[in-house]
Order: structure tokens, then C-alpha cells, then sequence
């Protein structure tokens, strides 16, 4: 007589996971990346803070195309630090790929200001990580949350929320 194990759970197959259709990205800043090999863990694979790093450089170069240097809002004593960080990884990219980050600011709600990313293939045809990241005014000086973002930096993030979603 043989005894049945229980089966151990199994997790659908990645083809189940349910990833945005690229489509929704379209009108969206686009910062280009070639993997390197200093982003990658030993097997080639990006190392997933990698993509953090990437999604960084894509906001930074985002608002130095709408006027804002980042050197500028620490000149003003202003500091951007993330609060919150949601990250969904559909696919791994490899050593050698390029690929484009793109990101738009969702919304300034007083001081946080919220940002979506997509990661995807250069042709559009992989979508290979989605993301949130809050950021938050901070008073560099006291180190304490911003009673209100600095006027100048306001109005050109105005020109980045006026951009097509």
C-alpha cells in the first residue's frame, strides 16, 4: 500500500502574472540604459537594486529637462529622499540589453510628490519592471519635512503634471 505525499504548492507560471499593457507608457520621460556589468550579479542577471539606481537617474534627468537641477534644490536647502518604494519585477534583464526607463510624476499631494516607472525593451515589446516611489520635501539644515515645496521648484514641476498620462 503507498501513501500519496501532499503536493507542495506550486506558484502559477509567469505567464499568469499580470503585467500592464505597454501601451500606458507611451507619453512617459524616457531615460535609455545598457546593462553593465557592474549591474548585474554573477549569473549576468541585473541585481534588483540596479533598477532602483536606474529609476533615480531617470527622475533626476526628467526634471533637468523641465529646468530643474537637482544641485539647484540642494543650493535652495531642499532634499528629495524617497519615503515610500513599490517595485513589481516582471522579467530579469540581462548583461548587454538595453532598455529604457520610463517615468512620469503621477501627483504632488503638498509636500510628496509620487512617481510611476515602467522599465521596458527599447521596442516596447517587454515590460520588464513597474514601480512607485514617494519623495518628500525635506529642509536639509533642520532635517524636518517641508512645511511647502519651494515656489520655483512648484512651478516647474507644474509643467510636468501639465504633460499628457
Amino acid at each position: 500500500m503507498s501513501e500519496k505525499k501532499p503536493s507542495q504548492p506550486q506558484l502559477p507560471p509567469i505567464s499568469a502574472i499580470d503585467t500592464p499593457s505597454l501601451r500606458a507608457y507611451e507619453s512617459w520621460f524616457e531615460y535609455p540604459i545598457r546593462v553593465q556589468p557592474h549591474h548585474t550579479e554573477y549569473a549576468g542577471v541585473v541585481w534588483h537594486g540596479s533598477y532602483i539606481a536606474w529609476m533615480e537617474e531617470a527622475r533626476i534627468e526628467c526634471l533637468r529637462s523641465i529646468g530643474i537641477e537637482f544641485a539647484d534644490l540642494v543650493a535652495l536647502g531642499c532634499d528629495l529622499p524617497v519615503v515610500e518604494l513599490s517595485i513589481q519585477y516582471h522579467r530579469s534583464v540581462q548583461l548587454g540589453m538595453a532598455v529604457v526607463v520610463k517615468t512620469r510624476m503621477a501627483e504632488v499631494t503638498g509636500v510628496r510628490i509620487n512617481w510611476d516607472y515602467a522599465i521596458a525593451s527599447i521596442d516596447g515589446e517587454q515590460l520588464y519592471v513597474t514601480a512607485k516611489v514617494t519623495l518628500v520635501a525635506l529642509d536639509r539644515e533642520r532635517g524636518k519635512i517641508m512645511p511647502q515645496l519651494p515656489a520655483s521648484f512648484k512651478d516647474a514641476l507644474a509643467k510636468v503634471s501639465a504633460l499628457p498620462k
